[in-house]
């Protein structure tokens, strides 16, 4: 079964600008993403779909390919994520490439490792289309709150009032680290969440959103936890390949 990579890191972030390549923990935060796709060895390419030249030699100098730069319509502030996809699937397409399956792996993914890319890989079957990292809701979703028109709290689920947290049932919300899934299912049902998709469920200290310079610095708190949990720094290897 032939895997492709995919690793998508637009230049024009406004949030954080230059988000893809600034430094994250003293090398790029692109670089995490390359080196645990590579690292897992289940990819027959790594490449980065970037419209952006000096992201391209960043990603380049961390060992993935970036055979092509991404169109216009594919760079805009409009492209969806399944835009970039098509269009690396029928570029590879038109030099004769074609791969069973792809993983969509965000370049923002720091906590990624190669051993949940092999996990994830390992849940793809034949009754299994897909599957992408999930973490469950730290408080119960269905005890949310809502302010009224009329300025007053309210419950947006009131029926689960009397209902004790410990018999709610769990709910989960996407990590946002990457997705695998067969070519032929996405190009069909058009999605990334196919209807036959299984979880790899995380921690909340495995993943952070990293939308904000706020986002980032937790994230990095996170990642020293990870890295070194009996306290102290320890920093990762700045060298790339």
């Amino acid at each position: 079964m032939s895997k492709l990579c995919i690793i998508p890191a637009r230049g024009g972030s406004k949030r954080i600008p230059r988000k893809n390549i600034k430094l994250f923990m003293g090398k790029p935060i692109m670089a995490y993403s390359i080196e645990a796709a590579l690292k897992s060895g289940l990819f027959d390419e790594v490449m980065v779909s970037t419209d952006d030249e000096e992201f391209a030699e960043v990603a380049r100098q961390y060992g993935a390919s970036v055979p092509f730069l991404r169109s216009e319509a594919t760079a805009n502030d409009y492209a969806t994520t399944a835009d970039v996809l098509n269009e690396v699937l029928e570029r590879y397409r038109e030099i004769g490439k074609e791969f069973d399956s792809f993983c969509c792996l965000y370049s923002t993914a720091p906590f990624v490792t190669s051993d949940r890319l092999k996990k994830a890989n390992e849940k793809i079957s034949a009754d299994v289309d897909a599957c992408f990292t999930m973490v469950q809701y730290s408080y119960p979703a269905q005890r949310g709150l809502q302010v009224n028109d009329k300025g007053y709290v309210e419950m947006t689920n009131p029926e689960y009032l009397g209902i004790r947290s410990q018999d709610l049932k769990s709910i989960y919300h996407d990590a946002g680290q990457f997705y695998f899934i067969k070519t032929k299912t996405f190009e069909t049902e058009k999605t990334l969440w196919a209807k036959r998709t299984a979880p790899l469920i995380l921690s909340e200290l495995e993943m952070q959103d990293i939308d904000t310079e706020t986002d980032w610095k937790i994230a990095e708190m996170k990642y020293k936890l990870l890295i070194n949990p009996g306290g102290g720094e320890k920093l990762c290897n700045t060298s790339p390949r």
